[in-house]
């Protein structure tokens, strides 16, 4: 068995094409889908954050209106910014969100990707500490923020509150039991997969990484999430830790199908640079008919790897078709896959 997701990066514009023309349309329909996916069976609804842009940001209205409306489907992010978070007003969002979705939060964070704009962290009142690397500052703030998602206090009572305090130092309040487990780390390498495993952090690992060695990228991947596993049995945590990487898959049953993705089926991986002297390697699309698309799938080792699987979603082509793209993997590749 394998836990099945999708992962929306939220677009939207006012384009004859676009189903999500607006926030609002696009915020609505995450919601729609959803429900809708829970509906099929799908284990995970999670969103893509992104700042400046016509993309969906501040996750935790979503998440929480999500919550709310399903029973089952985990909610999450696959990832939010560290670089823009205030790690203490974020504890008390993501508790709020777990505890109305009964505990199904299941938070990836990381460092962050390049912006819409220059140093967008900035404009959010941050700026690196001397000697302090923007995603140092990332990374950082991910550490405050996983100390204060324990529960334990730390903040020193007023002696005339408004309110009783119970005894002893406060913490932050909404607290939710068990969610400093459900935390995830965006690694783009392998050394940040390695210090996300010495940091109890589950991985997520996306279509793209840091090109360390020339390789395929599902190998490159693959080697990634071997590498985490082993730091983190190194580490001595008592659970086992959870593994996710995503995918463009799509199955092509339909005329429409083969219209919207028939040409991606022709993609392979690419090499480029997201930073200046940083080479990326970039996954391929699969897309192709069913009995094709199993044999493709069955060679991806990072996928043979992973626990949970998160589908990448066209999510301007509106709930309806996503429910087909994603009830097509489902019935139609996942059996035979044995990830059902």
């Amino acid at each position: 068995m394998k836990k099945i997701g999708f992962l929306s990066f939220g677009h939207w514009s006012d384009h004859p094409s676009y189903g999500t023309r607006t926030a609002g349309d696009t915020l609505l329909q995450s919601i729609d889908l959803a429900v809708a996916a829970e509906e099929l069976g799908v284990d995970g609804a999670y969103f893509r954050v992104h700042h400046f842009s016509r993309q969906l940001a501040s996750p935790f209205p979503l998440l929480s209106a999500i919550g709310a409306k399903t029973n089952k489907i985990e909610v999450g992010t696959g990832v939010i910014d560290m670089r823009y978070e205030n790690p203490l007003y974020m504890v008390e969002d993501a508790g709020a969100a777990d505890l109305i979705s009964g505990g199904r939060l299941q938070l990836g964070i990381s460092r962050g990707s390049p912006e819409q704009v220059i140093e967008g962290w900035r404009y959010f009142g941050f700026e690196p500490a001397e000697g302090e690397t923007d995603a140092e500052m990332g990374r950082n703030h991910a550490l405050q923020f996983l100390q204060r998602l324990d529960g334990i206090g730390f903040a020193e009572p007023h002696p005339y509150p408004m309110f009783p305090n119970p005894p002893g130092l406060l913490r932050l309040e909404p607290h939710s039991e068990g969610l400093r487990e459900r935390i995830w780390w965006g690694a783009a390498s392998n050394a940040t997969a390695v210090w996300a495993a010495e940091n109890g952090m589950n991985l997520q690992s996306s279509t793209l990484k840091f090109d360390e060695n020339g390789k395929p990228f599902h190998i490159q991947q693959a080697e990634q999430i071997r590498i985490f596993k082993e730091a983190w049995k190194k580490a001595g945590h008592q659970r086992e830790p959870r593994v996710s990487v995503s995918r463009s898959i799509f199955a092509l049953v339909t005329d429409q199908d083969r219209y919207y993705f028939g040409q991606q089926g022709k993609s392979a991986d690419s090499f480029g640079y997201i930073e200046p002297e940083k080479r990326a390697v970039f996954g391929k699309s699969y897309a192709a008919e069913p009995d094709q698309l199993i044999k493709q799938l069955a060679q991806d080792e990072a996928i043979r790897e992973a626990d949970t699987l998160l589908l990448t979603i066209p999510n301007t082509l509106g709930v309806d078709y996503n429910v087909h793209v994603l009830s097509s993997i489902l019935e139609h590749v996942a059996p035979a896959l044995g990830w059902r």
